[in-house]
């Protein structure tokens, strides 16, 4: 399942570069620069600062992570973005992926969909 990972964060990468792409996440969940800054714990003018990159790049990787593995099971990635943000995840009093992240719980997000894709909540 790594290899369908790795595949699926690919797309998430900055062309032509190995880092994660901030502009790319932002468009896909609808948010803007300074919204993404603020879900990932950084400053805003570090997500576009050459300095910030490596920083940039390790804030956003939960987020691919959970993205590409809800793209995988949900089919698409629009579809993963519109679950990242609305669905209530069961279990947190109907916090979604999104608010879970900003919470700093993207481990929590992670887990859940491992265990849905190991079938524990079909």
């Amino acid at each position: 399942m790594a290899h369908a990972f790795e595949i699926g964060a690919a797309a998430f990468r900055e062309s032509q570069s190995a880092l994660l792409s901030a502009r790319r996440v932002s468009d896909l969940l609808g948010l803007t620069q300074a919204e993404l800054a603020k879900l990932i714990g950084v400053a805003r003018n570090t997500l576009t600062a050459k300095s910030g990159a490596r920083k940039v790049d390790l804030a956003l990787s939960p987020v691919v992570r959970i993205l590409a593995m809800a793209s995988e099971m949900a089919g698409d990635e629009n579809r993963a973005a519109i679950w990242f943000k609305h669905q209530p995840i069961p279990g947190w009093a109907g916090k979604t992926a999104y608010d879970l992240v900003g919470e700093g719980k993207a481990d929590k997000v992670l887990a859940y969909l491992e265990a849905v894709r190991s079938g524990v909540y079909a």
